[in-house]
């Protein structure tokens, strides 16, 4: 006799639909996603992405769906990060691999979690989740390319303030998980609740809705672009109240080269008004390590407080392990010194104003954004070199990200970079001024002061915590659902047996 064993009906659903077929899906769903964000930046293609990746796990067993999510893992963050192939190959295709790897874990919870009658609301919270673990583990993570990433172009861009980052992520994976859901519904009357569903969400949200070498060109470019604007201003006789230089505007060190503190001196003299100045700077007693500094520079006074980057990339700007790797990979030398992390948020006073300072891939992590803001920030500066990244995805990449930071928070962000993108971009997100990659000049406008704090500043954190919550609080249940009711097809599929005894008869 045959005897049904516990996950057979899924093994069964599995081969029905076909390994072959749900890798293609996870594939498609991928490059959908890519699409989504810039420089194609189709919005609309991130919940179709989501979607499709969803019924590629749709009844699968654990192994198939841990290599789905590997292969569209490898896809997606491939198709994404191919600007890191300027850094190298070994490392487009490590950090390509690692952040697969998380993918491949979202897609196993993903497929226990889809075994709950309401996982079309539980598995945007898995997103979320492994959002928020990626973007810290390891060595403080990398949040590039989370949901809400894709979006700055998209309707959701106002609801950012509402329900912060996280938010916009859950509402995106939301939107994919139902129409998902639709698809794959066993009835007619269910699917229809679904696209029911799908329509409803639509209505809501419509209602929301450089080398050394090159470190004296770049601080002279700099010292004679603010000098000329500094005789515009005398002839037209416009007033400004500060000026923003982008990251690294100088590499070397004002406070160890005279040349560099005089050039930078008569620059700020020339416009009369403080000047924030991106510099790179040697860590005083340690000639190993460097500081990536924003520096408020006083026409009067010279150069006065400071933000010190509180998030250095590794391998960018320090290697860990340097003893170690170093040895094994020549390129990190490179890398020569290692950058500091500072240790207090970018809250500078400059020209009447209180500004956060964010210094390039910081914008990307939410808590340094929500720092700056929380403790008084009035605009937010993002002060940016893209200069190795010239040409690539990743300046636009960045850019969309600093506009959902504007929305967000409701603040203007003031984009500086030395190379990339320079914008002024309004606190719902829109962009009023631009300077494109590779141009020079130089942007002034009146921005806007704000002091009030967004539900998503308020309480993003919190939201972001209940969703990871509810997620992980859905894969424990399915857990738990899925072992009680192998216990309990073991139980009614066991055999009763008996034990014959045989003896032999006494004769008497």
């Amino acid at each position: 006799m045959e005897v049904a064993r516990p996950g057979d009906s899924l093994r069964e659903t599995d081969r029905r639909f076909g390994m072959r077929a749900r890798i293609l899906l996870a594939a498609a769903g991928a490059i959908a996603l890519v699409l989504a964000f810039p420089p194609y930046g189709w919005w609309w293609a991130a919940p179709i992405g989501v979607a499709t990746l969803a019924i590629s796990t749709h009844g699968a067993v654990l192994r198939t769906a841990g290599l789905a999510g590997s292969l569209a893992g490898l896809v997606f963050f491939g198709g994404l990060l191919s600007w890191m192939t300027i850094v190298g190959l070994d490392a487009w295709f490590a950090l390509t691999l690692l952040c697969a790897t998380w993918w491949a874990l979202l897609f196993v919870a993903q497929a226990v979690v889809q075994r709950l009658t309401w996982w079309p609301l539980l598995v945007p919270a898995l997103w979320v989740a492994s959002e928020a673990i990626r973007g810290a583990i390891p060595l403080g993570g990398f949040p590039w390319g989370r949901l809400v990433f894709s979006q700055s172009e998209g309707p959701v861009l106002p609801v950012t303030a509402v329900v912060g980052a996280a938010g916009i992520t859950y509402i995106v994976a939301l939107f994919g998980c139902v129409a998902a859901a639709a698809i794959t519904a066993a009835d007619r009357q269910r699917s229809m609740g679904y696209v029911a569903g799908i329509a409803l969400l639509i209505g809501v949200l419509g209602v929301g809705v450089s080398a050394m070498a090159e470190a004296r060109v770049v601080l002279d470019n700099h010292v004679r672009l603010t000098t000329r604007l500094g005789d515009q201003l005398a002839a037209d006789g416009t007033a400004l109240d500060f000026v923003v230089w982008p990251e690294s505007s100088t590499d070397i060190d004002p406070f160890q080269d005279a040349a560099a503190m005089e050039a930078i001196d008569a620059a700020v003299q020339a416009v009369g008004v403080p000047v924030l100045v991106g510099a790179v700077v040697q860590v005083p007693g340690d000639p190993s390590r460097v500081a990536n500094m924003g520096i408020v520079w006083n026409p009067s006074t010279g150069p006065g407080s400071s933000y010190v980057k509180r998030h250095p990339v590794p391998f960018g700007e320090f290697v860990p392990f340097r003893p170690q790797l170093g040895q094994l990979v020549e390129r990190f030398a490179l890398v020569p010194r290692d950058f500091v992390s500072g240790q207090r948020a970018g809250v500078l006073a400059i020209g009447g104003a209180t500004i956060g300072d964010i210094i390039c891939f910081e914008v990307a992590y939410d808590s340094l954004v929500r720092d700056v803001v929380d403790q008084g920030a009035q605009l937010i500066v993002v002060q940016t070199n893209n200069a190795t990244y010239g040409g690539s995805a990743q300046l636009a990449q960045q850019f969309a990200v600093s506009r959902i930071r504007a929305a967000e928070n409701s603040r203007t962000v003031l984009v500086a970079s030395t190379s990339g993108i320079s914008a002024i971009i309004e606190p719902d997100g829109s962009v009023t001024a631009s300077i494109g990659d590779g141009g020079a000049g130089t942007l002034v406008g009146r921005v806007a002061l704000r002091d009030d704090l967004t539900a998503a500043t308020r309480w993003g954190a919190t939201l972001e915590i209940g969703i990871i919550i509810i997620g992980l609080g859905a894969l424990a249940l399915s857990v738990a659902s899925t072992v009680r009711s192998r216990r309990e097809r073991g139980s009614r599929t066991t055999a009763p047996f008996g034990i014959l005894r045989s003896g032999r008869a006494s004769n008497s």
